[in-house]
């Protein structure tokens, strides 16, 4: 059985893991714990929870979002990011460590399916409107976007009655892996690494 701690954000991204991913890895061998940060995400405390995490699994990863990472460069990118967090580590725990940014929201996550947001939240118009939404990034609900006021989770505030927790959860449950990462292909990405670490 190879362990993977995964540090989270907090508890929508622990529940998310411990719903979707802990059940679908632990059938190839893969058992993950994941651990939420709770609170400001940045490279300093990062760089500790991840070296605490480091002596308790055979490797560490992470799932962050893009958007409220802290103290972000101008021109920062996932890659960027990824790259930063992988050599904020000693050295002996980089080749343990899966970095993971999740652009640029977990709610982004969400809209690979418009009508499981309109079924878990029960209103049939959030179907259209989570449509809308997808075909303005060209179907990619990871370019669901960078901004104060159209990040993910403020569509969800705005025109829903979303609540992050529990509906974020729920909604990706219905959604469905298969769906997420024939949507999504840097969260596929992610996944892929994680599975190959059965081998």
């Amino acid at each position: 059985m190879v362990r993977i701690g995964i540090s989270v954000e907090g508890t929508t991204e622990e529940r998310f893991v411990k719903s979707l991913l802990a059940p679908y890895l632990l059938k190839k061998g893969i058992y993950v714990t994941p651990v939420p940060l709770h609170g400001n995400v940045s490279i300093d405390r990062i760089k500790k929870e991840l070296e605490k995490l480091g002596h308790s699994f055979n490797y560490i990863s992470t799932f962050y979002d893009f958007y409220g990472f802290k103290s972000k460069d101008r021109d920062e990118t996932k890659t960027t990011l990824e790259s930063k967090i992988q050599h904020s580590v000693k050295k002996e725990l980089r080749e343990k460590l899966i970095p993971y940014v999740q652009m640029y929201e977990f709610e982004g996550l969400l809209f690979s399916s418009p009508e499981a947001i309109a079924t878990v939240l029960q209103d049939e118009t959030l179907s259209v409107w989570a449509t809308n939404i997808l075909v303005e990034f060209n179907n990619n609900p990871e370019a669901v976007n960078d901004s104060v006021e159209t990040a993910p989770s403020k569509r969800f505030k705005k025109s829903t009655n979303y609540r992050k927790t529990t509906h974020g959860p729920n909604i990706s449950k219905q959604i469905g892996l298969v769906r997420i990462r024939q949507m999504c292909s840097g969260f596929d990405d992610w996944l892929t690494k994680l599975e190959k670490l059965a081998n």
